[in-house]
């Protein structure tokens, strides 16, 4: 049997059929990580697309993409 470290705990985790929770060392860090996506903890990068970018007016674009001025 192949030994992996687990992702959401870093211990070990036996990669195997039996092993339900694979890649994960037990349903505990499974359900863990998948709060974490759940609650938007992690996300995939990706550029806006134009049905995205249709959403916002000119104005409301270019003053969000605009760098934040603070005052001193």
């Amino acid at each position: 049997m192949k030994k992996i470290k687990c992702p959401q705990c870093g211990g070990p985790s036996i990669w195997d059929a039996k092993n339900e929770s694979r890649p994960f060392c037990s349903e505990r860090c499974k359900l863990i990580d998948l709060g974490a996506w759940a609650s938007e903890e992690y996300q995939i990068p990706a550029s806006p697309s134009v049905d995205d970018l249709d959403e916002y007016s000119e104005g409301d674009f270019i003053q969000n993409s605009l760098p934040k001025s603070t005052r001193h």
